[in-house]
């Protein structure tokens, strides 16, 4: 039984990438792979997002964004980090400017490595997104019949289930 009320859309931001994760993730989008098929849509707005997508490393700018980004998402929300430099810092994880991997910065929920990530592993991580979205929702669903239930008729809105 679904919760989720519509297709998750997912947000992709590239953290100092050197591309080659992106146009992996990009491939995933294509006819090969056809990750709509999971009902996927690939979205520029973080407040339609449900899935956070994250390639490349980080630095003190691109902390700024992810945070932002990540801030700006609507809960329940999940975060993948694709490629070798978004899970350690990759290649760059010993240069001055990088704190590391993303989870340096937001929490991570599922991790997709490789340099770049095949296609194949970027669509299995987005399909264990979907499981954690899943559950995450079901569980939204029931802290709100538990609000309900002690308050009678009035509803009270959540802040931070």
């Amino acid at each position: 039984m679904s919760f989720l009320k519509k297709s998750p859309w997912v947000l992709h931001y590239a953290a100092t990438s050197c591309n080659g994760c992106d146009i992996e993730l990009l491939a995933c989008l294509t006819p090969t792979y056809d990750v709509e098929r999971f009902g996927i849509v690939n979205t520029g707005n973080p407040k339609h997002a449900d899935i956070f997508l994250v390639t490349g490393s980080v630095n003190e700018e691109s902390r700024k964004v992810v945070e932002n980004l990540y801030a700006q998402m609507p809960d329940p929300k999940v975060v993948v980090a694709i490629g070798a430099c978004a899970l350690s810092g990759g290649i760059f994880r010993d240069a001055y400017n990088v704190y590391g991997g993303i989870d340096q910065v937001i929490p991570v929920d599922v991790y997709v490595p490789g340099c770049a990530a095949r296609p194949e592993s970027i669509i299995d991580g987005i399909v264990q997104a979907l499981d954690i979205l899943e559950q995450r929702a079901r569980e939204r669903k029931r802290q709100r019949k538990v609000v309900r239930r002690d308050h009678g008729d009035f509803e009270q809105q959540m802040v931070n289930p």
